[in-house]
């Protein structure tokens, strides 16, 4: 079975472990600080906070901007849950913006439009979360004019892309937004086993992350509401999370990280490869890509025209079933029965919904080979041509 992703994992990535393993320290040492400061540094952002998950860091960075039981949050449907989950756990009320089908990201010109109608009926948006689909950035200087406009906070969801690019920078330095959110899932660009971090370019957000990370609590002399009692002094100053990453997961992180260049340019190279092979085959349009952006291609999806949930749900097991494990990224987050009781139907979010019912993500990984791609294009291709016989032969 050829995987729709998976982890490269390196000699010198166990190794660092391994060393982690050997010293002085598994849990809060000095790789956790080493990791940050390096993906700071790559970013060229001027704080990283690491945490043990991407959804960890979303929920702290909500925290940090204020996000209560009075905030209301907007995302995108075409998501994991977790970035409208990481509102709700602190409160506030989630609403979804449509996407630009061709890209699988938030459309600015809706999130204009909705804008505009929330301003008339006094709601609008206390933080907006965007999500950079599949590694491509959104279109974030149009989303910060808008910030800027209206007046609300912006968090990037850059799980998907870190490596990526945005107007010749790297995403996550934060040009256009507050906090920006990395994942290190195995099936993510780089992998700490599980992790995520958030950066920022403002030093008071990313004290309070720390803080929140790590039960509320602070050692530092400077934060304290009273003098010091002595060298072991702390002290809880909010209602914070055991969100701390480890050693072990920042030494793999950290040895990762020095191959993210390499494994992106393998990605892009594989994405140019699939655009090429599928450049003829009528019917699957891969996902378009913004002039001004260098994707990281967590994912690479298609979209198959005139696709019905009988189409889709045939093509994704029948590539299963022939050694290809396709999938599909993502079930628009407001159709979850959770979020269908909160009160949101069918036909909210028109553009998601149709890109759900025609997206196929297929296999894209460093070590895929140019035979397993082929191979993935040649028997999807034979299954949309098999499909389109049957029913032909049905409608005679």
């Amino acid at each position: 079975m050829i995987p729709y992703g998976k982890q490269n994992i390196a000699q010198q990535d166990i190794d660092a472990v391994v060393a982690v393993l050997q010293s002085d320290f598994l849990t809060q040492g000095p790789v956790v600080p080493q990791f940050e400061h390096a993906v700071a540094q790559y970013c060229q952002a001027s704080h990283a906070v690491a945490m043990n998950s991407a959804t960890s860091a979303l929920h702290v960075a909500c925290m940090a901007l204020d996000v209560t039981q009075d905030s209301l949050v907007w995302t995108v449907p075409n998501s994991f849950v977790a970035s409208a989950n990481c509102a709700l756990y602190c409160g506030a009320s989630v609403d979804f913006v449509d996407i630009d089908v061709t890209t699988g990201n938030l459309c600015p010109l809706a999130l204009a439009a909705k804008l505009e109608t929330a301003r008339a009926a006094g709601r609008l948006p206390d933080v907006v979360i965007t999500v950079h689909f599949a590694g491509q950035s959104c279109d974030m200087a149009a989303i910060a004019q808008l910030a800027g406009q209206y007046d609300f906070k912006v968090i990037e969801d850059a799980s998907h892309a870190i490596g990526g690019r945005y107007q010749d920078k790297p995403v996550g330095n934060c040009d256009y937004s507050d906090i920006c959110v990395f994942s290190f899932h195995p099936v993510k660009i780089i992998t700490s086993a599980e992790g995520g971090m958030a950066v920022t370019q403002n030093e008071q957000l990313a004290q309070r992350m720390r803080s929140l990370r790590s039960h509320g609590i602070t050692a530092d002399p400077t934060l304290l509401t009273e003098p010091s009692h002595g060298p072991w002094y702390y002290q809880q100053q909010a209602l914070g999370f055991n969100y701390r990453m480890t050693d072990l997961h920042a030494a793999l992180g950290l040895s990762q990280l020095a191959q993210l260049d390499r494994f992106v340019a393998t990605r892009n190279k594989l994405a140019q490869h699939y655009d090429a092979l599928f450049a003829k085959v009528e019917g699957v349009t891969p996902l378009s890509q913004s002039d001004n952006q260098y994707s990281a291609y967590h994912l690479y999806v298609v979209r198959i025209a005139h696709s019905t949930g009988q189409l889709h749900e045939y093509l994704v097991t029948q590539l299963r079933a022939q050694g290809v494990f396709a999938h599909v990224h993502y079930i628009p987050i407001y159709l979850q029965p959770y979020y269908q009781q909160l009160g949101f139907e069918p036909g909210y979010c028109p553009a998601s919904e149709a890109y759900y019912h025609s997206a196929i993500t297929l296999p894209l990984f460093p070590s895929l080979t140019t035979a397993q791609q082929q191979h993935v294009v040649d028997t999807l291709c034979q299954l949309l041509s098999d499909w389109q016989k049957n029913h032909s032969a049905l409608k005679e």
